[in-house]
C-alpha cells in the first residue's frame, strides 16, 4: 500500500510544521486525528479538509461531521473518503481548518509517495515536528489572568500622554556623568 508523507504547516507561522505520514487506504478522518494530536489540539471540535490549488484556495470540502455546504449539498464525509482519493497531483495541497469558530488554518502538502513502507510502523505517523504547536486555549502553560498580574507588578514607568514610558529613552551627558559618579561613590562605599 502506498505511503503518503504531507507537510502540515501552521498558516500562522510557516516555521511551525509536522510532517505526517499515512497509509493511502486511510481516511480523512485518520488525518484529521493525526493532525490533532500532532497539534496537541484537544479534538473536541469539527474540521474541514479542502482540496486545494497552488494558490491554497479552499475548493471541494471533506467535513468530520455531516454538513451543508453553502451551495445546498451535503459536504463529503472524512469517514468515509480514502485520502489516496483525492490525489490527483505529485504536489497535491489541502487546506484544513480545525473548530471553524476559532478558525486554526493549516496548509497541507503532500511531500513523497512510498510505494510501501520500509519500516514496521502504526500509520499515521508522525514523522517530523518543527516549531512550537499553537496555543488552543490561550497561552501554552500560562494562565491569562496571571499574565496580567505580572504585567502589572513590572510596569516600569508611567505613562506619557502618548501612550508610552519613559523607559529606554536617551540620557543627557549631564544625567549620565551624574549616574557614573553616583555609581563610583557607591562602589567606594561598599570597599570600605
Amino acid at each position: 500500500m502506498a505511503i503518503l508523507r504531507f507537510r502540515v504547516y501552521w498558516e500562522e507561522d510557516d516555521q511551525t510544521y509536522r510532517d505526517i505520514e499515512i497509509e493511502g487506504h486511510q481516511t480523512f478522518l485518520d488525518f484529521h486525528k493525526c493532525i490533532v494530536k500532532a497539534f496537541e489540539f484537544d479534538g473536541k471540535h469539527a474540521a474541514s479538509f479542502y482540496v486545494s490549488s497552488d494558490k491554497w484556495d479552499y475548493g471541494m470540502e471533506f467535513n468530520s461531521e455531516v454538513l451543508v455546504n453553502k451551495k445546498g449539498a451535503p459536504t463529503l464525509s472524512m469517514l468515509k473518503t480514502p485520502v489516496s482519493a483525492m490525489i490527483s497531483v505529485p504536489d497535491q495541497k489541502f487546506m484544513y481548518v480545525y473548530n471553524p469558530e476559532k478558525k486554526w488554518v493549516f496548509q497541507v502538502e503532500l511531500t513523497n509517495v512510498a510505494k510501501d513502507s520500509t519500516y514496521k510502523r502504526e500509520y499515521p505517523f508522525i514523522l517530523r515536528s518543527e516549531g512550537i504547536a499553537p496555543a488552543q486555549y490561550g497561552i501554552k502553560g500560562v494562565n491569562p489572568d496571571k499574565l496580567m498580574e505580572v504585567e502589572e507588578k513590572y510596569d516600569l514607568g508611567a505613562v506619557d500622554i502618548d501612550g508610552f514610558g519613559d523607559e529606554g529613552e536617551e540620557t543627557t551627558s549631564e544625567e549620565s556623568e551624574s549616574d557614573d559618579n553616583q555609581a563610583e561613590d557607591d562602589a567606594q562605599a561598599f570597599v570600605e
